[in-house]
């Protein structure tokens, strides 16, 4: 694989992975937009381990919250922040990771990468975003998370599993009709992704050693750099925003995006 795709798949993976526009979706649109061979699954490992240290390393203080809360709740004690923030991340995880395995063994997960699909759900849960967005309060911080708010937020994630729904979009759009502020939202999004990207990893992970296709560790070492800057800019300037703007400019890209792939896929 050239130095050009890496570095494309790697900049679509960082830059879209942590904003809600898809990054599934974009990566399933690339050989069809490009003409070129799909990236392959090493290279898909390579550039969510790039997005999984880019959102640790940006969110680092409120991970070592949780890591010290795991070893709390490992020995059932939930007498911390940290305890009960690592408890809510792992419910929210639970349904990704149950639908996820499902889709994978009946192999829908492939079927659903088409860009109807994807333009349908670009188009669709955008409108739902703004709509979650304009009508959802702002007296829930991050630090008022609850178990039912995580189950719920975690539903919500397992929806991302259609390609072009957007994993960050949809928990974000879950947390805002819950009553979570923008930043609050964004950033439990953001902490929910950790440990979601890690176990997609895994099973993709799996794959690869399956495969033993070990001729591709140099170019997902590059990849997964590539994919870890993309992905700490993205981050930093989503967080910056929401301070002063809207998820409104996301929504009319995501609206753009979806119609004209629906005109695509049905022209």
């Amino acid at each position: 694989m050239t130095l050009f795709h890496l570095f494309l798949v790697a900049a679509i993976q960082g830059l879209t992975e942590f904003l809600p526009v898809s990054s599934s979706g974009h990566l399933a649109l690339l050989p069809t937009i490009t003409g070129g061979p799909d990236q392959g699954l090493a290279i898909d490992v390579a550039v969510h381990v790039g997005t999984l240290f880019a959102v640790v390393a940006y969110f680092w203080a409120d991970v070592k919250i949780a890591l010290a809360g795991s070893l709390r709740l490992m020995r059932g004690r939930i007498d911390t922040q940290g305890a009960f923030l690592a408890l809510c991340l792992i419910i929210a995880t639970i349904p990704v990771v149950v639908v996820g395995a499902a889709l994978k063994l009946t192999g829908l997960d492939e079927a659903l990468r088409s860009v109807a699909v994807i333009g349908w759900t670009m188009l669709g849960f955008g409108l739902v975003l703004y709509w979650a967005d304009k009508t959802g309060g702002h007296d829930r911080v991050a630090e008022q998370w609850r178990l039912k708010d995580a189950l719920s937020m975690g539903l919500a994630q397992a929806l991302a599993l259609i390609p072009g729904t957007s994993r960050s979009g949809i928990t974000i759009t879950a947390a805002r009709k819950l009553g979570y502020d923008r930043e609050s939202s964004a950033k439990l999004a953001m902490l929910m992704s950790i440990p979601t990207i890690a176990a997609s990893g895994l099973l993709l992970g799996v794959d690869v050693v399956q495969e033993a296709d070990w001729a591709l560790a140099r170019d997902g070492l590059v990849a997964a750099i590539f994919a870890f800057i993309a992905a700490l800019l993205a981050l930093t300037l989503m967080m910056r925003l929401l301070r002063s703007v809207s998820f409104t400019p996301y929504v009319i890209y995501r609206v753009i995006l979806g119609i004209v792939l629906l005109i695509y896929a049905y022209s």
